[in-house]
Protein backbone atom coordinates (compact mmCIF):
# COMPACT_ATOMS: atom_id res chain seq x y z
CA UNK A 1 0.00 0.00 0.00
CA UNK A 2 0.93 3.11 -1.18
CA UNK A 3 2.82 5.67 1.83
CA UNK A 4 1.13 8.67 0.93
CA UNK A 5 -2.46 7.30 0.93
CA UNK A 6 -4.16 9.71 3.45
CA UNK A 7 -5.49 6.31 5.24
CA UNK A 8 -1.65 4.92 6.01
CA UNK A 9 -1.05 8.54 7.25
CA UNK A 10 -3.50 8.48 9.36
CA UNK A 11 -2.76 5.36 10.93
CA UNK A 12 1.14 5.91 11.04
CA UNK A 13 -0.09 9.36 12.88
CA UNK A 14 -1.72 7.59 15.68
CA UNK A 15 1.04 5.21 16.04
CA UNK A 16 3.51 7.80 15.92
CA UNK A 17 1.45 9.76 18.76
CA UNK A 18 1.47 7.01 21.40
CA UNK A 19 5.39 5.67 20.64
CA UNK A 20 6.80 9.02 19.65
CA UNK A 21 5.09 11.45 21.26
CA UNK A 22 3.17 10.03 24.67
CA UNK A 23 6.04 7.78 25.06
CA UNK A 24 9.10 8.88 24.16
CA UNK A 25 9.20 12.60 23.95
CA UNK A 26 6.76 12.95 27.09
CA UNK A 27 7.42 10.01 28.72
CA UNK A 28 3.95 9.91 30.14
CA UNK A 29 2.73 7.58 32.88
CA UNK A 30 1.76 3.89 32.04
CA UNK A 31 -1.64 5.07 33.39
CA UNK A 32 -1.95 8.18 31.08
CA UNK A 33 -1.15 5.61 27.86
CA UNK A 34 -3.77 3.06 28.53
CA UNK A 35 -6.57 5.50 29.35
CA UNK A 36 -5.77 7.54 25.85
CA UNK A 37 -5.44 3.95 24.32
CA UNK A 38 -8.72 3.15 25.94
CA UNK A 39 -10.01 6.50 24.32
CA UNK A 40 -8.64 6.03 20.84
CA UNK A 41 -10.32 1.67 21.09
CA UNK A 42 -13.61 3.24 21.32
CA UNK A 43 -13.59 6.38 18.99
CA UNK A 44 -12.28 3.84 15.82
CA UNK A 45 -14.96 0.85 16.89
CA UNK A 46 -17.45 4.10 17.07
CA UNK A 47 -16.08 5.68 13.59
CA UNK A 48 -16.66 2.11 12.00
CA UNK A 49 -20.35 2.49 12.42
CA UNK A 50 -20.56 6.23 11.83
CA UNK A 51 -18.46 6.47 9.08
CA UNK A 52 -18.85 2.80 7.46
CA UNK A 53 -15.41 2.43 7.42
CA UNK A 54 -12.70 -0.31 8.93
CA UNK A 55 -10.52 1.95 11.48
CA UNK A 56 -7.11 0.91 8.66
CA UNK A 57 -9.60 3.02 6.15
CA UNK A 58 -10.29 6.22 8.32
CA UNK A 59 -8.43 9.43 7.51
CA UNK A 60 -7.43 12.22 9.10
CA UNK A 61 -10.22 14.38 6.95
CA UNK A 62 -12.67 11.67 8.88
CA UNK A 63 -11.08 12.91 12.18
CA UNK A 64 -13.48 15.87 12.08
CA UNK A 65 -16.08 17.86 14.35
CA UNK A 66 -18.98 16.52 13.61
CA UNK A 67 -17.82 12.15 14.52
CA UNK A 68 -15.91 13.78 17.61
CA UNK A 69 -19.20 15.62 18.75
CA UNK A 70 -21.14 12.37 17.79
CA UNK A 71 -18.65 10.21 19.66
CA UNK A 72 -18.99 12.32 23.08
CA UNK A 73 -22.91 12.39 22.71
CA UNK A 74 -22.83 8.24 22.32
CA UNK A 75 -20.10 8.23 25.77
CA UNK A 76 -22.45 9.96 27.49
CA UNK A 77 -26.47 8.80 25.95
CA UNK A 78 -25.72 5.26 25.09
CA UNK A 79 -22.23 3.98 27.37
CA UNK A 80 -23.45 6.44 30.34
CA UNK A 81 -20.42 7.89 30.68
CA UNK A 82 -20.69 10.41 34.19
CA UNK A 83 -19.23 14.02 32.42
CA UNK A 84 -15.89 13.83 34.02
CA UNK A 85 -15.30 10.71 31.76
CA UNK A 86 -16.60 12.35 28.76
CA UNK A 87 -14.22 15.49 29.30
CA UNK A 88 -10.97 12.73 29.86
CA UNK A 89 -11.78 11.65 26.31
CA UNK A 90 -12.29 14.35 25.16
CA UNK A 91 -8.64 15.63 26.97
CA UNK A 92 -7.22 12.35 24.78
CA UNK A 93 -8.47 13.83 21.71
CA UNK A 94 -7.27 16.93 21.80
CA UNK A 95 -4.06 16.13 22.43
CA UNK A 96 -4.01 13.84 19.03
CA UNK A 97 -5.01 16.59 17.91
CA UNK A 98 -2.42 18.71 18.82
CA UNK A 99 0.10 16.28 17.95
CA UNK A 100 -1.83 15.67 13.93
CA UNK A 101 -1.55 19.59 13.63
CA UNK A 102 1.75 20.12 13.32
CA UNK A 103 2.42 16.48 11.23
CA UNK A 104 -0.22 17.34 8.93
CA UNK A 105 -0.41 20.85 8.33
CA UNK A 106 -2.90 20.58 5.47
CA UNK A 107 -5.35 19.07 8.16
CA UNK A 108 -5.48 22.44 10.51
CA UNK A 109 -8.77 23.63 9.38
CA UNK A 110 -10.38 20.11 10.43
CA UNK A 111 -8.35 20.03 13.27
CA UNK A 112 -8.93 23.51 14.70
CA UNK A 113 -12.36 22.76 14.48
CA UNK A 114 -11.76 19.66 16.78
CA UNK A 115 -9.55 21.49 19.57
CA UNK A 116 -12.65 24.20 19.75
CA UNK A 117 -14.77 21.65 21.53
CA UNK A 118 -15.23 23.10 25.35
CA UNK A 119 -15.00 20.42 27.90
CA UNK A 120 -18.21 20.34 29.35
CA UNK A 121 -19.17 22.15 32.95
CA UNK A 122 -20.86 19.85 35.53
CA UNK A 123 -22.35 20.06 39.13
CA UNK A 124 -19.30 19.36 41.87
CA UNK A 125 -21.78 17.91 44.37
CA UNK A 126 -20.68 18.38 48.29
CA UNK A 127 -18.04 16.16 49.33
CA UNK A 128 -19.07 13.14 51.16
CA UNK A 129 -17.32 11.65 54.23
CA UNK A 130 -17.53 9.44 57.15
CA UNK A 131 -17.45 9.94 60.92
CA UNK A 132 -14.62 8.59 62.89
CA UNK A 133 -16.84 6.36 64.75
CA UNK A 134 -18.20 4.69 61.17
CA UNK A 135 -14.59 4.22 59.90
CA UNK A 136 -13.78 2.68 63.43
CA UNK A 137 -16.72 0.07 62.69
CA UNK A 138 -15.46 -0.31 59.06
CA UNK A 139 -11.69 -1.11 59.93
CA UNK A 140 -12.93 -3.37 62.51
CA UNK A 141 -15.21 -5.45 60.12
CA UNK A 142 -13.41 -7.84 58.11
CA UNK A 143 -12.78 -11.56 59.60
CA UNK A 144 -9.48 -11.83 60.36
CA UNK A 145 -9.70 -15.41 60.84
CA UNK A 146 -9.77 -16.01 56.59
CA UNK A 147 -6.77 -14.83 54.85
CA UNK A 148 -8.54 -12.44 52.66
CA UNK A 149 -10.15 -10.89 55.97
CA UNK A 150 -7.01 -10.49 57.09
CA UNK A 151 -5.78 -8.69 53.61
CA UNK A 152 -8.86 -6.55 53.82
CA UNK A 153 -8.33 -5.31 57.50
CA UNK A 154 -4.60 -3.94 56.36
CA UNK A 155 -5.51 -3.04 52.98
CA UNK A 156 -8.36 -0.57 54.57
CA UNK A 157 -6.31 0.19 56.95
CA UNK A 158 -3.39 1.88 55.44
CA UNK A 159 -5.93 3.09 52.74
CA UNK A 160 -7.63 5.16 55.62
CA UNK A 161 -4.14 5.85 57.37
CA UNK A 162 -2.74 7.55 53.68
CA UNK A 163 -5.62 8.58 52.30
CA UNK A 164 -4.45 7.05 49.06
CA UNK A 165 -6.34 6.75 45.72
CA UNK A 166 -6.92 3.20 44.38
CA UNK A 167 -4.50 2.98 41.81
CA UNK A 168 -2.29 4.15 44.79
CA UNK A 169 -3.04 1.25 46.79
CA UNK A 170 -3.35 -1.59 44.38
CA UNK A 171 0.29 -0.14 43.03
CA UNK A 172 1.99 -0.66 46.55
CA UNK A 173 4.56 -3.56 46.62
CA UNK A 174 5.98 -4.70 49.70
CA UNK A 175 9.51 -2.84 48.94
CA UNK A 176 7.01 0.29 49.51
CA UNK A 177 7.06 -0.05 52.73
CA UNK A 178 9.96 0.91 55.51
CA UNK A 179 8.81 -0.77 58.75
CA UNK A 180 12.30 0.39 60.91
CA UNK A 181 12.39 3.43 62.27
CA UNK A 182 9.53 5.84 61.28
CA UNK A 183 7.34 3.39 59.60
CA UNK A 184 6.36 5.17 56.04
CA UNK A 185 5.04 4.23 52.93
CA UNK A 186 5.90 5.41 49.25
CA UNK A 187 3.10 5.89 46.66
CA UNK A 188 3.27 6.32 43.33
CA UNK A 189 0.70 8.60 42.44
CA UNK A 190 -0.68 10.58 39.22
CA UNK A 191 1.71 11.67 36.67
CA UNK A 192 4.52 9.83 37.97
CA UNK A 193 4.97 11.75 41.44
CA UNK A 194 5.16 9.76 44.37
CA UNK A 195 5.03 10.49 48.38
CA UNK A 196 6.01 8.99 51.30
CA UNK A 197 3.54 8.68 54.28
CA UNK A 198 3.91 8.17 57.41
CA UNK A 199 2.37 5.01 59.11
CA UNK A 200 0.21 5.10 62.29
CA UNK A 201 1.85 2.31 65.11
CA UNK A 202 -1.16 0.50 64.91
CA UNK A 203 -1.03 0.23 60.69
CA UNK A 204 2.55 -0.34 60.79
CA UNK A 205 1.70 -3.58 63.06
CA UNK A 206 -0.72 -5.06 60.45
CA UNK A 207 1.38 -4.61 57.60
CA UNK A 208 3.97 -6.18 59.43
CA UNK A 209 2.08 -9.45 60.87
CA UNK A 210 0.77 -9.40 57.34
CA UNK A 211 3.83 -9.44 55.30
CA UNK A 212 4.48 -12.52 57.25
CA UNK A 213 1.68 -14.09 55.38
CA UNK A 214 2.56 -13.24 51.18
CA UNK A 215 5.96 -13.75 49.57
CA UNK A 216 8.43 -11.72 51.12
CA UNK A 217 9.76 -11.13 47.78
CA UNK A 218 9.97 -7.05 47.32
CA UNK A 219 8.27 -7.18 44.07
CA UNK A 220 5.38 -8.56 45.52
CA UNK A 221 2.43 -6.82 45.32
CA UNK A 222 1.19 -5.85 48.87
CA UNK A 223 -2.04 -6.63 48.75
CA UNK A 224 -2.01 -9.21 46.50
CA UNK A 225 -5.51 -11.12 44.94
CA UNK A 226 -6.19 -14.60 45.49
CA UNK A 227 -4.33 -15.66 42.91
CA UNK A 228 -1.27 -13.52 43.87
CA UNK A 229 -1.75 -10.68 41.08
CA UNK A 230 -3.01 -7.03 41.18
CA UNK A 231 -5.80 -6.30 42.71
CA UNK A 232 -8.50 -4.28 40.65
CA UNK A 233 -10.34 -1.13 41.28
CA UNK A 234 -12.93 -3.11 41.36
CA UNK A 235 -11.68 -5.74 43.48
CA UNK A 236 -10.82 -3.18 46.10
CA UNK A 237 -14.46 -1.71 45.78
CA UNK A 238 -16.17 -5.00 46.61
CA UNK A 239 -14.09 -6.29 49.05
CA UNK A 240 -14.89 -2.04 51.06
CA UNK A 241 -19.08 -3.49 50.08
CA UNK A 242 -18.24 -6.37 52.01
CA UNK A 243 -16.85 -4.59 54.96
CA UNK A 244 -19.51 -1.60 54.74
CA UNK A 245 -22.40 -4.54 55.04
CA UNK A 246 -20.26 -6.11 57.76
CA UNK A 247 -19.97 -3.26 59.65
CA UNK A 248 -24.03 -2.22 59.35
CA UNK A 249 -24.34 -4.40 62.39
CA UNK A 250 -23.38 -1.74 64.76
CA UNK A 251 -23.44 1.61 62.57
CA UNK A 252 -27.05 1.11 61.13
CA UNK A 253 -26.55 4.45 59.20
CA UNK A 254 -23.67 2.90 57.47
CA UNK A 255 -27.00 1.06 55.24
CA UNK A 256 -27.53 4.73 53.43
CA UNK A 257 -24.56 5.56 52.59
CA UNK A 258 -22.78 4.99 49.74
CA UNK A 259 -19.14 4.27 50.41
CA UNK A 260 -16.52 4.24 48.09
CA UNK A 261 -12.52 3.97 48.47
CA UNK A 262 -13.08 7.50 46.85
CA UNK A 263 -15.08 8.25 50.47
CA UNK A 264 -13.05 6.86 53.03
CA UNK A 265 -10.10 9.06 50.93
CA UNK A 266 -12.12 12.50 51.75
CA UNK A 267 -12.69 11.05 55.29
CA UNK A 268 -8.88 10.87 55.45
CA UNK A 269 -8.39 14.77 54.56
CA UNK A 270 -11.26 15.72 56.25
CA UNK A 271 -10.07 14.00 60.12
CA UNK A 272 -7.07 15.38 59.35
CA UNK A 273 -8.78 18.80 58.75
CA UNK A 274 -10.81 18.36 61.86
CA UNK A 275 -8.12 17.57 63.62
CA UNK A 276 -6.12 20.91 63.22
CA UNK A 277 -3.89 19.57 60.32
CA UNK A 278 -2.87 22.71 57.98
CA UNK A 279 -4.95 22.65 54.61
CA UNK A 280 -1.49 23.13 52.15
CA UNK A 281 -0.23 20.11 54.33
CA UNK A 282 -3.60 18.09 53.45
CA UNK A 283 -2.65 19.20 50.02
CA UNK A 284 0.68 17.27 50.04
CA UNK A 285 -0.55 14.20 52.28
CA UNK A 286 -3.09 13.81 49.10
CA UNK A 287 -0.66 14.26 46.60
CA UNK A 288 -3.51 17.46 45.06
CA UNK A 289 -1.54 19.30 42.08
CA UNK A 290 -3.06 22.77 44.14
CA UNK A 291 -4.16 23.57 47.42
CA UNK A 292 -6.82 24.74 45.86
CA UNK A 293 -8.21 21.39 45.07
CA UNK A 294 -8.51 20.83 49.39
CA UNK A 295 -10.83 23.86 49.70
CA UNK A 296 -14.08 21.13 49.31
CA UNK A 297 -13.05 19.70 52.57
CA UNK A 298 -13.86 23.31 54.18
CA UNK A 299 -17.67 23.66 51.97
CA UNK A 300 -18.05 20.55 53.41
CA UNK A 301 -17.55 20.82 57.54
CA UNK A 302 -20.83 22.57 59.02
CA UNK A 303 -19.01 22.16 61.81
CA UNK A 304 -16.27 24.18 61.42
CA UNK A 305 -18.31 27.05 59.77
CA UNK A 306 -20.20 27.10 62.76
CA UNK A 307 -16.85 27.64 65.14
CA UNK A 308 -16.20 30.41 62.99
CA UNK A 309 -19.36 32.06 63.28
CA UNK A 310 -19.32 31.21 66.56
CA UNK A 311 -16.05 33.45 66.95
CA UNK A 312 -17.23 36.25 65.51
CA UNK A 313 -20.00 37.84 68.26
CA UNK A 314 -22.83 40.10 66.22
CA UNK A 315 -22.68 43.69 66.22
CA UNK A 316 -24.78 45.28 69.63
CA UNK A 317 -27.18 48.16 68.05
CA UNK A 318 -29.87 49.82 69.13
CA UNK A 319 -32.92 49.59 66.51
CA UNK A 320 -35.12 52.41 65.85
CA UNK A 321 -38.49 52.05 64.37
CA UNK A 322 -39.04 53.88 61.82
CA UNK A 323 -41.96 57.16 61.27
CA UNK A 324 -42.78 58.61 58.24
CA UNK A 325 -43.39 62.07 58.12
CA UNK A 326 -46.53 63.72 57.61
CA UNK A 327 -45.31 65.81 54.86
CA UNK A 328 -44.29 63.45 51.90
CA UNK A 329 -43.99 66.36 49.53
CA UNK A 330 -41.68 68.28 52.28
CA UNK A 331 -39.80 64.79 52.53
CA UNK A 332 -38.98 63.96 49.07
CA UNK A 333 -37.85 68.08 48.52
CA UNK A 334 -34.98 67.79 51.29
CA UNK A 335 -33.86 64.78 49.66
Amino acid sequence: MNSSDPAVRFSVLIQRFFMDYLIEQRNVSPRTVASYRDTFRLLLNFAEKHVGKPPHKLRLADFNVGLILDFLNHLEVMRHNAIRSRNARLAAVRSFAHYAALQEPSALPVLQRVLAIPMKRFDRPMVGFLSREEMQCILAAPDVDSWCGQRDQVMLATLYNTGARVSELTAMRAKDVSLDRGCCVLLHGKGRKERTLPLWNSTAKLIRRWLRQINPDPQQWLFPNRAGGQMTRSGVTDRLKLAVAAASARCPQLKTRHVSPHVVRHATAMHMLQGGVDLSLIALWLGHESPATTHMYIEADLAMKQRALNAIQPLQYKQRRFRPRSDILAFLDRL
